[in-house]
C-alpha cells in the first residue's frame, strides 16, 4: 500500500513493512522459517538469478538471500532511514564489517573517527591491514578540516555521531562534502539516534549502519544489525554481504519489526528521562562532567542542535577520582541500574567505560562511566543513583 502523501515517522513506524493482504490478513508479517523455497517450474530459476544484477527484483530463492519476514523488516527500516533499501544482518558488528568489506579493497585508505565503537576499531586495526587496506583516525570534531587528511586512495570515511563513550558529535554534512569532493564515500553508524532522530541520507551519508539489537529491537532479546544504502551502492553491498554468508534469522527480524512499532514512544521516553537524569547528575558534587550531546557544553552540542531531531537515553559521566573500591561499591549498590553490555532496551544500565583513542579527548581526570536510562520512573532512577553516591564516599 503506497501512501497518498509522505507519511510522518510515527505513521511509518506503524505501517511500513506490513502487507496484511499477502499474509492472510495478519496485522504483523508472520515469521517465515525457511531455508528452501520451491520454484514453480524449471523456467523460473533464470529470473530468480537476475536479481544479482537488478536491485528492483526481489524473489525468494534460498534462505540466505532472505525471506518475507526479513524483507519486511528491511523495507520498514529503509522507509524510516530514507535510503534506497536495507539489508538485515545478524548483529551490529556484522553490519559494520559487511558494509566495510563490501566497499574497500587492497590499496585503499580509510579514515575513521577516533571515537568509534571499540569492536569496530578492532576491525579497522586487526582485520583491514591484513587485507592491504590502510587505516588512519581523525579527531571527531575536525569537520571540514578533514580535507587535509584525504589521500588519492582514500575510499571511505567512517563516522559515528555521537561517538562511543565520549559522545562527541561530528559534523556529518561537512564530512560528506569532503568525502564526496575527493571521490570517497561516507559511512555512518546511526545506532545512537536511530533514523527517528537523525536522517543520514538527508545529510549526505552514503551507507547508514545500525545495531538494531539496541533501540530498534528495544527489548534486549535479539541480536540484529541493518545496513541501508543509496541506490547506487545497494547491489554492490548486497552481493558482498550475501557472499560472506550474512543473514539474520526470521525470528530476530520479527522481533525487530515488533520493536519498530513502539520505537517512537519508547525513544521519546528515553530522551525525556535521560535528560532528567543527566541534568540531575550535572549538579552533583561527585560528578566532574556529563557527556550528553543535548546539553550545552558537551562536545559538538551546536552540531547536535543543528542536525539532530532528538536524543536517546545513552550518555557518559566522568566522576571525581576515588579509590577503585569506592567506585565498585557505588556500582554494586545500584538496584535499578544494572551492569551489563549493550543498551537500548527498556532497562537502565551502567558500566565502566574506556576511551580507546589515538587522540585522547579533553576530559577531566576521573572515572568514565556510561549510562543508559531506561523506561523506569525517573524519580526512582535518580533515587537509586543518589543512594549509590553514599557508598561512593563510605569506603576507607
Amino acid at each position: 500500500m503506497e501512501p497518498l502523501k509522505p507519511w510522518r515517522d510515527d505513521t511509518r513506524l506503524t505501517h511500513s513493512g506490513r502487507d496484511p493482504a499477502n499474509h492472510a490478513g495478519t496485522v504483523n508479517t508472520p515469521v517465515y522459517r525457511s531455508s528452501t523455497f520451491i520454484w514453480p517450474n524449471s523456467q523460473t530459476l533464470p529470473r530468480y538469478l537476475e536479481q544479482a544484477a537488478d536491485p528492483q527484483l526481489r524473489e525468494h530463492i534460498y534462505g540466505r538471500n532472505g525471506n518475507p519476514t526479513t524483507a519486511a523488516f528491511e523495507d520498514a527500516v529503509a522507509a524510516l532511514e530514507g535510503g534506497f533499501r536495507s539489508l538485515v544482518m545478524p548483529s551490529g558488528l556484522a553490519a559494520i564489517a559487511g558494509a566495510i568489506l563490501a566497499l574497500v579493497q587492497s590499496g585503499d585508505h580509510v579514515l575513521v573517527t577516533d571515537n568509534c565503537y571499540g569492536h569496530a576499531r578492532q576491525l579497522f586495526d586487526q582485520v583491514l591491514p591484513g587485507m592491504g587496506v590502510h587505516v588512519s583516525y581523525f579527531v571527531p570534531l575536525l569537520g571540514a578540516d578533514l580535507a587535509a587528511l584525504m589521500r588519492p586512495n582514500t575510499r571511505l570515511v567512517y563516522a559515528e555521531a555521537p561517538g562511543s563513550n565520549t559522545f562527541e558529535v561530528q559534523d556529518i554534512p561537512a564530512l560528506a562534502r569532503v568525502a564526496h569532493a575527493h571521490g570517497a564515500l561516507l559511512v555512518m553508524d546511526n545506532t545512537w539516534a536511530t533514523p527517528l532522530f537523525f536522517k543520514p541520507f538527508v545529510h549526505g551519508v552514503d551507507v547508514s549502519l545500525q545495531a538494531a539489537t539496541k533501540y530498534l529491537v528495544g527489548h534486549s532479546d535479539a541480536m540484529l544489525g541493518v545496513i541501508t544504502t543509496t541506490e547506487a551502492l545497494y547491489s554492490q553491498v548486497r552481493e558482498r554481504v550475501r557472499l560472506l554468508g550474512y543473514i539474520a534469522g526470521a525470528d530476530d527480524a520479527y522481533l525487530g519489526l515488533r520493536g519498530l512499532r513502539t520505537l517512537g514512544v519508547r525513544l521519546r521516553q528515553h530522551q525525556q528521562s535521560g535528560l532528567a537524569v543527566a541534568r540531575w547528575l550535572s549538579a552533583r558534587p561527585q560528578v566532574l562532567k556529563v557527556l550528553h550531546p543535548a546539553l550545552p557544553g558537551s562536545p559538538g552540542h551546536a552540531l547536535f542542535e543543528r542536525d539532530f531531531l532528538g536524543a536517546s537515553g545513552l550518555f557518559g559521566v566522568v566522576l571525581q577520582p576515588v579509590p577503585d573500591a569506592a567506585l565498585h561499591a557505588f556500582l554494586d549498590s545500584l538496584q535499578l541500574f544494572a551492569q551489563g553490555a549493550s543498551w537500548g532496551g527498556f532497562e537502565s544500565l551502567i558500566r565502566i567505560a574506556h576511551a580507546q583513542r589515538t587522540f585522547p579527548p579533553a576530559l577531566p581526570r576521573g572515572h568514565l562511566l556510561r549510562l543508559h536510562v531506561g523506561l523506569e520512573a525517573v524519580d526512582d532512577l535518580i533515587a537509586d543513583l543518589d543512594q549509590g553516591f553514599t557508598h561512593l564516599h563510605s569506603q576507607p
